[in-house]
């Protein structure tokens, strides 16, 4: 017998994140098999009268396939890739796999090719701005590894997070998203942290399960230019297929002119990109009230209560910068009292400290509001 939480997420999937309408298509692309969620995730398109398209991929092929990677090879997958998804009108990306440190070992140039193909044309170029489109993990043996979970205990939190009531949350974004669009300057300071910048004209966005799966951030983006001073990130981060630990960025007039991690090679290797991975895309805070530690999964990370996340590269069309790169990456810091507190001023008006929002605007944001 199917699970009822999956039947419940692939419903919520369908008919809220996407809103899934009579005669529109929807590519389910699934990396890392998980046949129930996308047997449900069928199930659901037809009885919303849609069209259900099916992409399943194995991250160890990929790995394969990257290793032997051309610019001309990927130039024409990105092709191939492209066709189908212009045609769609929705996008679920379901992202599973026993080993989040499958691509390790793929050269930093093949992931260049990925990066400048898949990422920038199809996912940034189409995707993103022109489908309803959510992208979500799925609970493994290996996630629950990494969060220090028995499997089963992760399972019941990853449904508890994934099928919460977003429309309520949404609702409670709507004093942080006013705000954040009447401030020009923000400040965050915390340990090794004293970071400026202005987020003056650039739209907030709140994210309440349309997007991502689990959800929980409000973001907007730096103006280009305006980001000075040090930011130390306190979450591993995987990328590329490596975890980076200890991140630390030196920003002058917007670009990162000094990066720092547990591999500073490695590292610089990915902000040398293109030049827009030097500049910063996206500023989010996280208000996920269930979602409390890293687990090295971005998607959980970047939304875990009292965080922030201050993002190199692509910027968002909604909250548009200017900025135009082939990467995208959510560094994550985490700023409650347990990891070393820290605090975000809007035009030196505290806002929130420790992760603890004190706005009186902002007050409904806060963890014991939104369970």
């Amino acid at each position: 017998m199917r699970d009822p939480r999956i039947q419940q997420l692939a419903h919520n999937l369908i008919n809220y994140s996407v809103n899934l309408q009579k005669g529109e298509k929807v590519l389910i692309e699934n990396i890392g098999i998980q046949p129930e969620l996308v047997k449900a995730l069928v199930q659901e398109t037809y009885e919303a009268g849609g069209y259900p398209f099916v992409s399943t991929k194995d991250p160890s092929i990929e790995r394969a396939l990257l290793l032997g990677a051309t610019d001309e090879h990927y130039k024409m997958v990105a092709q191939f890739e492209a066709a189908v998804m212009k045609e769609m009108d929705a996008y679920i990306g379901l992202r599973a796999g026993d080993n989040i440190s499958e691509l390790s070992d793929v050269p930093s140039d093949k992931m260049k090719i990925f990066s400048k193909s898949i990422t920038q044309d199809v996912h940034l170029g189409i995707r993103v701005p022109k489908t309803k489109w959510v992208v979500l993990r799925y609970p493994t043996d290996s996630m629950a590894q990494l969060a220090k979970m028995s499997t089963e205990a992760f399972e019941d939190f990853y449904f508890n997070v994934c099928n919460l009531d977003y429309g309520k949350m949404a609702e409670a974004m709507d004093g942080l998203v006013a705000l954040m669009n009447q401030t020009d300057k923000v400040r965050i300071t915390g340990p090794g942290t004293d970071l400026t910048f202005s987020i003056k004209d650039i739209p907030a966005v709140k994210c309440a399960g349309l997007r991502n799966i689990p959800d929980g951030e409000v973001y907007t983006a730096p103006v280009r230019d305006s980001v000075n001073g040090i930011i130390t990130y306190n979450t591993p981060s995987p990328y590329q297929g490596f975890t980076f630990e200890n991140v630390r960025l030196t920003f002058e007039n917007g670009r990162i002119i000094k990066a720092e991690a547990n591999d500073t090679e490695r590292i610089n290797h990915i902000f040398d990109t293109d030049e827009g991975a030097r500049y910063v895309g996206e500023f989010a805070i996280g208000v996920n009230p269930f979602i409390t530690e890293p687990m090295q999964d971005i998607l959980f990370d970047e939304k875990i209560d009292g965080s922030f996340h201050f993002t190199p590269g692509q910027c968002y069309e909604e909250a548009y910068n200017g900025n135009q790169s082939s990467i995208h990456w959510d560094l994550v810091n985490i700023q409650r009292k347990d990891y070393g507190g820290g605090e975000i001023y809007f035009d030196d008006q505290l806002i929130r400290k420790d992760g603890i929002f004190v706005h009186p605007d902002l007050l409904v944001l806060n963890p014991e509001n939104l369970k």
